[in-house]
């Protein structure tokens, strides 16, 4: 645990874990923390093997399950992650991060709102103070169904925490509220937000100039602020501090972002290029978030583009 979590040394943690699996050989964790390892090495069907064989020996560990599924979801065996988080469900029918990870099956893989609309509303009803546990979901259905009264309930109930997190990148409240009003063709409040935004973002960097995440987030808000170049200089520079053969999960996460902001600053070529490697498997970009989200809007009816989301759609 402190090799993998504190020093991010997961060659050293593996190698700890093979001596514990010689004397614990029926101990689940031992499986478990090895199956967390090997996909943050980006080796997710070996972490698929592993966390399986964790819970052959833990049945009904609904934790290890939802891991399970996360896994499937990287490699976009869609089906077979729908099944698990099935089997999660039996185990434990009320736990809302399952329920909505299992609507987000058909969002991900055939772009269907519905489910996830229609889970949101289920929550909402039964449990109005569960609000605060939805906020992201509730954001993120939102706008695939472009709509923004729904999109800034969401922020609001998100409270002080960012309403949306991919990994290891934050959107704060302003740009979460610039996306919005980008989204309603508000051009004014969208540069409000931004400008509002972009203050935040280099408190944040500067706190830590060498770390990709926040770096990839300044450059998507350069880029709503019309800053071509620099927005293009951020993101190369998140994905050069941040690459996939350092972080394979954080790192196509930059690769991705790096191809959104090209997007926005209508570099549709580099877009497309980085795309075409941001959606290479493992990789949690789905045709669903391509299909329906509105960050990537410039590069509707874009040939390239359209080719990239046909080769993810359900066959």
């Amino acid at each position: 645990q402190n090799l993998y979590r504190g020093y991010l040394d997961y060659d050293g943690a593996l190698a700890e874990l093979e001596v514990a699996a010689e004397t614990l050989p029926n101990d689940a964790g031992v499986f478990e923390l090895k199956g967390y390892i090997l996909r943050r090495q980006g080796k997710q069907e070996e972490a698929v093997r592993s966390l399986e064989r964790a819970i052959d020996l833990d049945p009904r560990n609904t934790f290890t399950l939802q891991q399970i599924a996360l896994s499937y979801h990287h490699l976009r065996r869609f089906a077979e992650e729908k099944s698990v988080l099935d089997r999660a469900l039996s185990i434990d029918p009320d736990n809302v991060d399952t329920k909505i990870a299992r609507a987000f099956v058909e969002f991900d893989w055939k772009a269907d709102t519905r489910p996830l609309h229609q889970m949101l509303d289920s929550i909402r009803a039964a449990n109005p103070a569960a609000t605060q546990g939805i906020p992201e979901a509730w954001l993120t259905c939102a706008l695939a169904e472009r709509d923004a009264v729904a999109a800034k309930n969401a922020v609001i109930a998100a409270g002080e925490n960012p309403p949306l997190i991919d990994e290891a990148v934050n959107f704060s409240r302003p740009f979460i509220e610039g996306v919005i009003a980008r989204m309603t063709k508000d051009s004014e409040k969208a540069r409000a937000a931004f400008t509002s935004a972009r203050a935040e973002q280099e408190k944040i960097i500067q706190a830590q100039p060498s770390y990709g995440p926040p770096l990839c987030v300044l450059g998507l808000i350069d880029a709503g602020l019309g800053r071509k170049e620099e927005a293009l200089r951020e993101g190369r520079r998140a994905v050069e501090l941040l690459p996939v053969e350092k972080d394979p999960i954080n790192g196509v996460a930059m690769t991705k972002y790096l191809a959104m902001i090209a997007a926005w600053v209508d570099d549709k070529d580099l877009a497309c290029e980085q795309l075409a490697v941001a959606v290479r498997p493992p990789s949690r970009l789905t045709y669903g978030q391509l299909k329906l989200l509105p960050f990537w809007d410039p590069l509707r009816g874009d040939p390239c583009f359209e080719k990239i989301v046909a080769s993810l759609a359900p066959k």
